[in-house]
């Protein structure tokens, strides 16, 4: 009794480095000490020292083997996990708690996840992948059903209408558009060949004194004709301007968003289809889940398409207001600048202009000097 209580109540705490290796410069008095302990004739055959460092504690342990000369049985270890131990420990059956006093105290509970689970960016890559495959397998179906006739497709007639008519306008447009640049092309050539006229008119009117005065008139003339030209050809330019902002930016404006609402109708269809084709058929374990997520990409895919046909409805509503107020404008100005031209009324030329704000650039200045820019 006296060898296995010796042992026992001489062990005591080793000082550990932060590392968790036992300092070696209390090694050896604490087995002097030991061994002082220990009755004569008793041999330590096995002692074995373990030492624990972790972040807050410094604990020691010292496991004692058989001692020579002594028929007790081994003793078995000493365990005092720290803070940070305790969380090995946690699945093997119980959690252990340590109190702030520095108590420890063991309750019967299940494991703990000490962390959530990690998502993998590459598998959400593939999922995203996999989703659109099987949206475009669809919708590719759904199109090449309609265009063989086997398919059915949902049709607004109202809004179908009023898109057919828009884009048969914006035809109809684009050819006004491209018949006024060739008008302003060749006005502008005319223009050109005009003042070039009146300049040598009124050369010869200076070198021929006996035709100095037809010559004289003829320049004033085609000078008039010039001047005038340019006028037009400013009304024609602004025309073109604002006809070209109508078509190429407002009205493919709405028509990008009629695209959007096409697709969504596409898709919307597909799974209409999808989900038809899974009422029609068992309903079982294994395809009522399947009805129940078709059903749910339906009525998502359902509420998108009614989103965009609202959103088609009233842009066509704002385009038609727009489309009549800009074309009244620019058409009264056409009109306006046509007749004065022609009928070589100088002054209506230029209170036309000066009604809708355009403003001509002098020719030779275009550009103005870097000594103006300073």
């Amino acid at each position: 009794m006296m060898a296995q209580e010796s042992p026992k109540n001489s062990a005591a705490e080793i000082p550990v480095t932060s590392n968790g290796e036992v300092d070696d410069s209390h090694e050896h008095g604490f087995n002097r000490d030991l061994k002082r302990s220990l009755p004569a004739g008793l041999g330590l055959s096995e002692t074995q020292i373990t030492s624990h460092g972790f972040d807050s504690t410094k604990e020691g342990v010292i496991e004692a083997g058989t001692l020579q000369g002594s028929p007790a049985p081994p003793v078995p270890p000493i365990m005092s996990p720290s803070r940070v131990a305790a969380s090995p420990l946690a699945p093997q059956g119980s959690d252990l708690i340590v109190p702030a006093g520095g108590q420890k105290t063991q309750t019967n509970s299940g494991p703990v996840i000490l962390a959530d689970e990690i998502k993998n960016p590459a598998m959400e890559k593939l999922e995203l992948v996999r989703k659109w495959s099987l949206n475009t397998y669809k919708c590719t179906r759904q199109i090449i059903s309609e265009k063989l006739g086997r398919g059915s497709r949902t049709v607004d007639l109202e809004l179908e209408a009023q898109i057919d008519v828009l884009r048969d306008n914006k035809k109809k447009y684009e050819n006004i558009l491209r018949l006024a640049q060739t008008l302003s092309t060749q006005l502008f050539q005319m223009v050109h060949t005009q003042r070039q006229l009146g300049d040598a008119f009124a050369d010869l009117s200076l070198k021929s004194l006996e035709l100095h005065e037809e010559f004289g008139y003829n320049a004033d003339t085609q000078k008039l004709l010039a001047k005038n030209g340019e006028t037009l050809l400013g009304a024609i330019n602004f025309f073109i301007a604002s006809v070209s902002t109508l078509v190429n930016k407002t009205i493919e404006d709405t028509l990008l968003t009629v695209k959007q609402y096409e697709s969504a109708r596409i898709e919307y269809d597909a799974y209409r289809t999808d989900l038809e084709e899974l009422n029609l058929g068992p309903r079982d374990a294994n395809t009522l889940p399947k009805i129940e997520q078709s059903q749910h990409l339906f009525q998502a895919h359902k509420e998108k398409y009614d989103k965009m046909r609202n959103d088609v409805s009233i842009k066509l509503k704002l385009l038609e207001e727009n489309k009549v107020k800009v074309l009244h404008n620019q058409l009264v100005l056409f009109h306006n600048a046509i007749a004065a031209y022609f009928a070589g009324n100088q002054k209506q030329l230029e209170q036309t202009l000066k009604q809708f704000h355009i403003k001509l650039k002098t020719p030779g200045m275009d550009a103005s000097s870097w000594l103006e820019e300073q």
